[in-house]
């Protein structure tokens, strides 16, 4: 019997460092990449860390307890939708590249035109796990591929999370993309896969590039971790600023709720645009996904003059409705007045257009 014991826990063991050492687990950082993370004040006790102390799960529960929660959820939540998500396929070839616009692509998938520059963000459009037959994606909501995007400028990561940064993706897109812009450590998963080093940036929290002279991008906090694989928080997680000729657009990341929401509000003033991350929480891990009342105080910390939330509506990650993060800060801006837009998925929001009308598309 314990032989037996041990010879499966050995085939378990080899079968793990088989599948860890898949090309899409990336790679940690090292060499000179692992030089400088060390020199960043984020970087403490062998790993990165957040501005305040961030529990990855409130109580007693394991991550594993947690992760089982998740997946044997009751059915009777509406956790995906029944039929088909309702959703646009807009050709995104078809804008000119002076056209100022953004669209959606589900989850935290993000095209945006600005400044004559195609900007994409955490596209995730082959698979959200390591696992393909694990977490698909709603029907409706998996419209778009990675053939459906064209030449980008500029592609922008907020951290190296599987719902983020899609191996997949990335390697049909690759000769697409004129420079990555990710996270510390981020760009060692670019290289292993083999985009070109010198087409790679990568960024701590407060430093800036200027984008073709016409857009300066800041790197900010955002209360979150990362890892793909067994090893955590060795590379860094943010949020962005894009100062545009549109103003100031903020895209928040993946991130709890903390200080930083008012300190972002005060080095920046005017946030004219929002993107706030929406859905996929959960009261066993509140401090690393933001909860709704939470992110109601984190829209009056930064006071956008428009907000709109992602997140949701691909993925079923948290244990809420699928419909309920949209449900509760559409709610919210009918009760405190602040302006949120809600496109379904692939509908171009014309960031110039101050009177585009959007519905209530997730109503159950």
């Amino acid at each position: 019997m314990l032989w037996s014991i041990v010879v499966i826990l050995l085939v378990m063991g080899v079968i793990g460092v088989i599948v860890v050492n898949q090309p899409s687990f990336g790679k940690l950082p090292s060499g000179e990449r692992l030089k400088r993370i060390k020199k960043s004040p984020n970087y403490k006790d062998g790993k990165f860390q957040n501005l305040n102390h961030t529990p990855l799960l409130v109580g007693d529960k394991s991550i594993l307890q947690a992760w089982l929660g998740s997946v044997f959820a009751e059915k009777d939540k509406d956790l995906r939708p029944i039929g088909n998500l309702p959703s646009i396929k807009t050709d995104l070839t078809k804008f000119a590249k002076d056209e100022d616009v953004l669209v959606w692509m589900g989850h935290s998938s993000l095209y945006l035109q600005t400044n004559g520059k195609r900007i994409l963000v955490d596209p995730v459009l082959v698979s959200a796990s390591p696992f393909s037959f694990y977490n698909k994606a709603f029907k409706g909501s998996d419209g778009y591929t990675p053939e459906n995007i064209p030449e980008v400028d500029y592609l922008l990561i907020t951290h190296d999370h599987w719902d983020h940064l899609d191996y997949g993706t990335m390697i049909q897109i690759r000769d697409r993309i004129r420079m990555v812009i990710c996270p510390l450590g981020v760009g060692a998963h670019f290289e292993h896969w083999g985009f070109n080093s010198q087409k790679i940036t990568e960024v701590d929290w407060s430093d800036s590039l200027d984008l073709d002279g016409d857009i300066k991008l800041t790197s900010l906090p955002a209360r979150h971790f990362s890892g793909r694989g067994l090893k955590a928080n060795q590379s860094l997680w943010t949020a962005y600023m894009l100062q545009c000729s549109l103003g100031n657009i903020f895209i928040s990341g993946d991130t709890g709720y903390d200080e930083h929401f008012l300190a972002i509000k005060k080095k920046f003033g005017t946030i004219d645009f929002a993107i706030l991350e929406n859905g996929q929480y959960n009261e066993d891990w509140k401090y690393i996904h933001i909860m709704p009342d939470d992110l109601v105080k984190a829209v009056e910390d930064l006071q956008p003059k428009k907000v709109m939330t992602v997140h949701n509506s691909k993925y079923a990650l948290g244990r809420h409705a699928w419909y309920e993060p949209l449900e509760n800060i559409s709610d919210a801006s009918g009760k405190y007045g602040f302006n949120l837009i809600t496109p379904m998925i692939g509908e171009p929001v014309l960031l110039k257009d101050s009177t585009q009308v959007f519905k209530k598309w997730w109503k159950p």
